[in-house]
């Protein structure tokens, strides 16, 4: 199927990464270096927003629980 195709392109992007790295060829050309950069910086961004939305849900329910239970104490006060 369709796993087994990218798992193939996966292997053998991964072995031209082994190859190169053992003739100590990793950057053959101003391209290759364009495009890890590219790609580090692609990868740290994803993972600074994630880490970011993950932060900020779990700040969220925290407040948001607090929240709640200061509401719902001024209501019952209200009421009597």
């Amino acid at each position: 199927g369709g796993t087994l195709n990218t798992q193939q392109e996966f292997e053998e992007q991964f072995n031209d990464v082994v190859s190169r790295l053992q003739s100590k060829q990793m950057f053959q050309s101003d391209w290759d270096i364009a495009a890890f950069v590219l790609f580090f910086t692609f990868f740290g961004t994803v993972l600074l927003l994630i880490i970011l939305v993950l932060i900020r849900c779990c700040c969220c329910c925290c407040c948001d629980d607090e929240k709640v239970k200061v509401v719902r104490l001024d209501k019952r006060r209200k009421q009597r």
